[in-house]
């Protein structure tokens, strides 16, 4: 199993010193090179100053020596001699420095933000998820080992690249890997009956589930199981009680309007960040055709 290098998203919080300490000894044992990340911004953005190499040069300098008094020896010296300090918002920088790197993945330390915080000053982590065309790694506290795996898919296009992604991570670490599938309820509408009878779209589901995404998985003696409830609830429910290390999700790329309206299940475990969570991109998840259409269609 080949790897790619990949880059570490880095400032000068404890989270990143964790972040870049797990990506130091993933790459080891991979047997692959990381690269340290790191944006600032540019508040000479608006001023046309001839000397901005200069600027440039003296900003990547103070960054280094900021960065290297929070990872505290974590990563080698090399390692910060060759970090890339760019200008702009973390998002784009690191979209940047994937595309230079050819990178597998990102990797950031997980940060906790109340929805207030998330409204005034963004997430670097949300933000990144959103934006990336590769699977981000958001590590919790300071993740040591990595035994057990959970991957959570829905009926959507997103479950394929989702579990492939799953069973790569899994095999990396040599996890123990299980596989959860959550069907919500039927939204009620008031005065408006339901669009189907609950027990015959959850058979429906859970046949659908059966022929076409659990064969999908290929490592051998994977747990496979169907949890009902809200996703984000059972999610967080299934990942503490099983004690696991990592989890999996896909990214379905919601629209703004659809994020404020009904949330986002990626959002909502990025806040609560119950263990080191990976997102795969909306980019992978529009590899299979959506899998919800067809469910709907069979059902219509």
């Amino acid at each position: 199993m080949s790897w790619k290098p990949f880059v570490v998203g880095v400032d000068a919080s404890p989270e990143a010193a964790s972040a870049a300490a797990f990506a130091h000894r993933t790459a080891e044992r991979v047997g692959v090179g990381y690269r340290l990340v790191h944006a600032t911004p540019d508040v000479l953005g608006p001023f046309d100053l001839w000397e901005g190499a200069t600027y440039l040069r003296a900003v990547a300098a103070h960054a280094r020596s900021q960065v290297a008094v929070a990872l505290g020896g974590k990563v080698s010296s090399q390692v910060l001699d060759e970090m890339i300090v760019r200008l702009g918002s973390p998002a784009v920088v690191l979209k940047q420095a994937v595309a230079q790197v050819d990178a597998e993945f990102v990797v950031l330390g997980g940060k906790h933000h109340s929805t207030l915080g998330r409204w005034l000053g963004g997430s670097t982590s949300l933000n990144v998820a959103r934006t990336t065309e590769v699977p981000v790694l958001v590590t919790a506290g300071t993740p040591t080992v990595i035994r057990r795996v959970l991957v959570a898919v829905d009926l959507s296009g997103a479950a394929r690249p989702t579990l492939a992604a799953a069973e790569r991570y899994a095999a990396l670490f040599g996890a123990e890997l299980r596989a959860l599938s959550v069907f919500e309820p039927l939204p009620a509408i008031p005065e408006v009956g339901p669009a189907y009878d609950t027990t015959q779209y959850y058979a429906m589901s859970e046949e659908f589930l059966t022929r076409d995404i659990w064969p999908a998985i290929r490592t051998k003696g994977v747990e496979k199981i169907v949890r009902y409830g809200t996703a984000v609830d059972t999610i967080l429910r299934e990942a503490t009680d099983w004690k696991a290390d990592l989890l999996v999700v896909g990214s379905h790329g919601k629209g703004w309007a659809a994020r404020v309206l009904v949330g986002s299940v990626t959002e909502r475990l990025l806040n609560h960040l119950p263990t080191s969570l990976i997102v795969v991109p909306v980019s992978a998840a529009q590899v299979a055709e959506p899998a919800e259409v067809t469910l709907a269609t069979a059902m219509a």
